[in-house]
């Protein structure tokens, strides 16, 4: 499930990643934030909390993650993740790559840490 965060602001979108991320979890409500966004702004920021029993993505859904992410991939200016397993830093390393936006990545118990650097 995907889950707005209150921090989120202005061009700066904050999601907490919890359980299994669905097709519906994007289709439904990141997909939409995103693309409302984009018609705001010319670059946004995101902040992914991944939560302590995130367990991964559904095919679908990582299917709409890594297309949506290719077809923007110059419409991100920061991206920081928060927590997560070894595997998704690894997967979040790679993905960087991909896009144009600085990517970092913070320990679960740096969230105020990762909102100060996606803000700046």
């Amino acid at each position: 499930m995907i889950e707005i965060m209150s921090e989120t602001e202005n061009n700066m979108l904050v999601i907490k990643a919890v359980d299994k991320l669905t097709v519906q979890d994007y289709e439904d409500v990141l997909i939409p934030r995103l693309e409302k966004l984009l018609q705001e702004f010319d670059k946004i920021k995101g902040v992914v909390y991944i939560s302590e029993g995130f367990r991964g993505w559904e095919l679908g859904a990582a299917w709409d993650d890594a297309k949506f992410g290719m077809q923007h991939r110059n419409d991100f200016d920061k991206i920081a993740i928060i927590g997560g397993a070894k595997w998704i830093q690894w997967i979040t390393k790679i993905g960087s790559y991909l896009i144009s936006a600085e990517v970092k990545i913070y320990k679960q118990d740096e969230f105020n840490s990762a909102i100060e650097w996606v803000r700046k």
